[in-house]
C-alpha cells in the first residue's frame, strides 16, 4: 500500500507541473492555470491510487515465484 501511494504521489506531482504550464499557455494566466492544474490533479490522484489498489488485487499476469 505504501509503495502505490508514494508512487501515485510522485506521478501525480509530474502531471501537475505539466497540466499548469499546459494551462499557461492557453491562459496566459496565473491564477487559472494553477486552480486548472490543481483541482483536475486531485480528481486524477484519487482515482489512480484507487486503480493501483484494484490492480493489486488482481493476480492476473502477475508471475509467482516457485513454479
Amino acid at each position: 500500500m505504501s509503495r502505490a501511494l508514494v508512487k501515485t504521489l510522485l506521478y501525480r506531482t509530474l502531471m501537475v507541473v505539466i497540466t499548469v504550464a499546459v494551462a499557461f499557455f492557453f491562459t496566459e494566466n496565473t491564477g487559472d492555470a494553477l486552480s486548472i492544474g490543481l483541482v483536475s490533479n486531485v480528481i486524477k490522484t484519487g482515482t489512480y491510487y484507487g486503480y493501483e489498489r484494484l490492480w493489486d488485487r488482481i493476480s492476473w499476469g502477475v508471475a509467482t515465484t516457485g513454479q
